[in-house]
């Protein structure tokens, strides 16, 4: 049977290679390593006849999963052809490497393991923890919230490589701030680094790498695993799933609508002292976040960001925008909370000069008209008073009587006037014209479905009905509402 013997190059330090290893290397004369990226690397690969690495297949494939499939399956073809090959590893093959636990899982190749020196010989002696009698968890990064899921206790995270994969693991987790940690770094070089910090600036402290994992005493509460299901689900689903892979943020631009109107829908249906009615809202809100993940996966797999860059972002910004809660501001009211927000908001964007700038041109039209109203109103370009407004509305009807006969592209510019006469008029009143026009709308709906249904008790219908009648089932409907 073909034969993969299998060593550990250490935690970094080319000392820690042990002398097995090194006749396992010199003996086996076909030889592979997983990754180049190793202080250690240079012994395996300046050995005769050098050695292949996979660094290759990092750079090619879209998850970590395929890269160590597709490891697993080139040792195992490469091992029948040459009758026994060697691998080698960062660390000791046994902790947290997934290849060889592939390996390990095949019944058609025979694998030989050398015993190594891991990394974790290096935390406990920087820590000067012995994990024994502390009952530490050894987590890996990638699937933190999910591991760590119930779990308040101590904890070492390994392959926390990059910056991004602390980012993730701070923020599955919520209301641990201020808890203790360490940032351990090189461990076992001249630049070894052991970084005490707190939750909250893990991912700030250190440039990580893949010599870099995390030391957690104890938190006062364990990750969101719900969460992360849902977070692994979309990336599952835009990995497999034949239609997901071929959305784009702007084919998604509809959907992300639609959802956003049912849950408005959602909230409009809530019934006052009725908890049923939640449901709905509940699984509302769980689709328009399924958009939101949607976007943060695709954005994800091009390398431009993450969910957890999404969360820190707003996270941060409303920390920003709330002085008078994280900070020292006092304010006396809702009217100067909405000023200060401005104020900062304006702060924030510094090149935004005009007095429409950050208007959002795609939103609904009465709600832009609202916004751009809203902005000259501060500029000090507006009535007074709401009779000026009224006014207005009389005069731009006059207009639209004025022309509805004659240009058809007059009349549609003046319906549009009149229109944004409307919305001034609302805006004076301090009334969301976009809920106003729906509450009007849906009004509108039910009234008509009972004349509808009062005219089918009649043994009839709306359309053979004459206007006098229909206008007394009108009544008859205003008065039910």
């Amino acid at each position: 049977m073909a034969r993969i013997v299998i060593v550990g190059l250490g935690p970094g330090d080319p000392a820690r290679v042990t002398t097995g290893t090194l006749d396992l290397i010199l003996r086996t004369p076909r030889r592979f390593i997983r990754t180049s990226r190793h202080p250690s690397s240079h012994v395996v690969l300046d050995a005769p006849g050098g050695a292949d690495s996979f660094d290759h297949l990092y750079d090619a494939a879209d998850t970590f999963d395929e890269v160590y499939t597709a490891i697993t399956e080139q040792l195992v073809n490469e091992a029948r052809t040459h009758g026994e090959i060697l691998y080698a590893v960062p660390g000791s093959p046994l902790v947290l490497e997934r290849t060889v636990r592939n390996l390990l899982e095949r019944d058609d190749v025979d694998t030989h393991i050398e015993p190594a020196i891991s990394f974790l010989d290096d935390a406990w002696r920087a820590l000067g923890v012995d994990p024994v009698e502390r009952g530490v968890r050894l987590i890996d990064g990638h699937d933190f919230a999910a591991a760590s899921a119930g779990y308040s206790g101590p904890m070492l995270v390994a392959h926390t490589h990059a910056n991004w994969v602390l980012s993730d693991v701070k923020l599955s987790i919520d209301n641990v701030d201020n808890s203790p940690v360490a940032i351990l770094h090189h461990l076992g070089l001249p630049d070894e680094r052991v970084v005490h910090t707190i939750w909250s600036d893990i991912d700030r402290v250190v440039d990580a790498d893949h010599l870099t994992c995390l030391w957690v005493p104890g938190l006062g509460s364990s990750a969101g695993h719900e969460l992360v299901r849902f977070h692994q689900l979309a990336r599952t689903l835009r990995e497999q799933c034949p239609w997901d892979k071929e959305q784009t943020h702007r084919s998604l631009v509809t959907y992300l609508l639609e959802e956003t109107y049912e849950v408005v829908d959602a909230i409009n249906s809530l019934r006052e002292g009725e908890p049923d009615s939640d449901d709905e809202l509940v699984e509302e809100l769980g689709d328009l976040l399924y958009q939101i993940e949607f976007h943060a996966v695709i954005a994800e797999q091009e390398g431009r960001f993450s969910m957890a860059d999404v969360a820190q972002r707003v996270h941060d910004k409303l920390v920003r925008r709330h002085p008078h809660v994280f900070g020292d501001a006092n304010v006396s009211g809702t009217s100067e909370v909405l000023k200060n927000w401005e104020q900062l908001k304006a702060e924030e964007k510094p090149h935004r000069t005009g007095m429409f700038d950050g208007v959002v041109e795609a939103a609904p039209s009465l709600s832009f008209a609202l916004k751009v109203q809203q902005r000259a109103a501060r500029a000090g370009f507006d009535w007074p008073n709401v009779d000026g407004a009224l006014d207005k509305v009389a005069e731009e009807a006059r207009e639209v009587a004025a022309v509805q006969h004659g240009d058809p592209e007059a009349t549609f510019t003046e319906i549009g006037d009149l229109f944004f006469a409307v919305v001034n008029v609302a805006r004076h009143l301090d009334i969301d014209p976009e809920s106003a026009l729906r509450g009007a709308v849906q009004k509108f709906r039910r009234r008509v479905e009972h004349v509808e249904k009062a005219a089918r008790a009649q043994g009839t219908s709306i359309d053979a009905m004459s206007l006098e009648e229909l206008d007394g089932l009108w009544v008859s409907a205003k008065q039910s509402d």
